[in-house]
């Protein structure tokens, strides 16, 4: 890969600042499961190609919520596996209608499935969900971020636990100043 282009965290602070402010929220106020919403970022960094996005919640996924490693190492083939709840099934099946639009607008069959599994509101803050890591995933892809595993790194940034364009799914303050 090569070197990343901009620090777009130091050149649009506020933008940052509200992208972390929707995942604060989708983290924390949203009932969502955790486990459910990495899944999520996983399957839509594996769709966009977003190197970054994938090493963060690949790790993510094993490291913070434990998951096996055949649940994490399967999302790209999610289909073909048993490791996934229904309720899993028609969030990834949901996230790949919404990442891949350029096709035309979500099944009603897709739709109805994902609607047999969650409420009108989750089903709103799935898609936001959805939204903001796609958006995570243009930004990285085209400032060619570079994913590094916690302690993989020197750095302030590392040993602070601190991603260096500050991607941490809404975990720190929202005006805190990454890289």
């Amino acid at each position: 890969m090569s070197e990343q282009r901009l620090n777009y965290m130091k050149l649009a602070p506020e933008g940052i600042a509200a992208m972390r402010a929707l995942e604060h929220y989708l983290n924390s106020a949203t009932g969502l499961e955790a486990s459910l919403l990495e899944l999520v970022r996983l399957r839509a960094s594996l769709r966009n190609g977003c190197e970054y996005c994938i090493g963060k919640h690949t790790y993510e996924l094993k490291k913070t919520h434990h998951e096996p490693e055949g649940r994490v190492d399967s999302v790209a083939e999610w289909r073909g596996s048993s490791a996934y709840t229904q309720r899993e099934r028609a969030a990834l099946a949901w996230t790949e209608a919404v990442t891949d639009v350029q096709g035309g607008h979500v099944s009603d069959a897709v739709y109805a499935e994902a609607r047999a599994h969650f409420e009108e509101k989750e089903l709103v803050d799935l898609t936001l969900a959805i939204a903001s890591i796609n958006a995570w995933n243009r930004l990285g892809i085209a400032f060619r971020a570079e994913w590094k595993e916690p302690g993989a790194a020197s750095g302030e940034e590392r040993s602070a636990g601190r991603s260096p364009i500050g991607d941490d799914g809404g975990k720190v303050a929202v005006d805190e100043e990454a890289g």
